[in-house]
């Protein structure tokens, strides 16, 4: 319940930050007596989509800790924990990148990498993963993790769904002004958007967002090629990395929250392999192995 309060909560800010910066700017002035102004549209698309995405890469990081309950490792408590702080260390000066934050939390096999940038990353690992793997293949999650981090794939996962977001933003209102206009050719009396355009522009939002979310996951499924690719380069072979993968398509997936799941070191395919976040593990392992 918690985690529902704190989602519709931060949506709500986003939108209303986002909904009064653009009437300061002017930019949601797009619907005039003239018709649609296609370049203020444009603006106030572009406001909106990539507001969104930022400000939601900006959180990410925060709100990744709390939904897991992840506990970040300042101080050690155990020769585990000390081992995980040194690996990441060594991993990241490899990569070339700052010291990210690393956490533990509790729960099924799976880990995740989030944060605004490169130098101010996180590198989270849950209780199963340690408990089910060898030190070896735990390091090459972990490299798998920092290698997110050096191709810098949260900020370009963001650019992308900016643009996507922008698109579906000015295209369902451009559907919305026409299908309303339609509905009210014959109706010369009434001015301004009427509920044909509302509901015209909800509906289309919805199914230009599920199209835009199969772009969103391809790419996403690229980026974990790159990535497993990344931590064969930091380990120096590919091997652990694909004992990994093998161990953990032997395991049961952790669920992690939905805004954390394109983060994640595993992912669901099947029916709707279209919309998901990651590769099959077998195409993961022979993507390793052709390399």
């Amino acid at each position: 319940m918690k985690r529902i309060v704190l989602f519709l909560a931060t949506n709500l800010a986003i939108v209303l930050v986002l909904s009064l910066t653009a009437s300061l700017l002017g930019v949601n002035r797009f619907l005039t007596a003239n018709g649609l102004d296609l370049g203020m549209l444009l603006a106030f698309a572009a406001l909106m989509g990539f507001g969104g995405a930022f400000i939601s890469l900006w959180m990410s990081k925060p709100i990744a800790k709390w939904s897991t309950r992840a506990r970040v490792i300042t101080q050690p408590a155990n020769s585990t924990e000390h081992w995980l702080v040194e690996t990441v260390g060594a991993q990241a000066r490899k990569a070339g990148i700052g010291m990210p934050e690393v956490a533990v939390y509790d729960g099924e096999p799976n880990a995740f990498a989030t944060g605004a940038t490169k130098n101010s990353s996180l590198v989270a690992v849950s209780t199963g993963l340690l408990a089910s793997m060898s030190k070896e293949e735990v390091e090459a999650v972990l490299a798998h993790e920092v290698a997110h981090i050096a191709n810098g794939d949260m900020v370009t996962l963001t650019l992308i769904q900016g643009v996507v977001n922008t698109f579906v933003i000015f295209l369902a209102r451009i559907v919305g002004y026409f299908v309303d206009g339609m509905l009210r050719k014959n109706d010369s009396e009434q001015s301004g958007p009427g509920i044909g355009y509302m509901v015209t522009v909800v509906v289309c939002e919805i199914v230009f967002g599920i199209l835009a979310s199969i772009i969103v996951a391809w790419f996403s499924r690229q980026r974990e090629f790159r990535a497993d690719r990344g931590a064969a380069g930091i380990l120096g072979r590919p091997q652990p990395m694909i004992a990994a993968l093998r161990r953990l398509g032997g395991l049961s997936e952790g669920e992690l929250p939905k805004n954390m799941a394109a983060f994640g070191i595993s992912g669901k395919g099947g029916a709707m392999a279209l919309f998901s976040s990651h590769p099959p593990i077998e195409e993961r392992i022979a993507a390793l192995q052709g390399a």
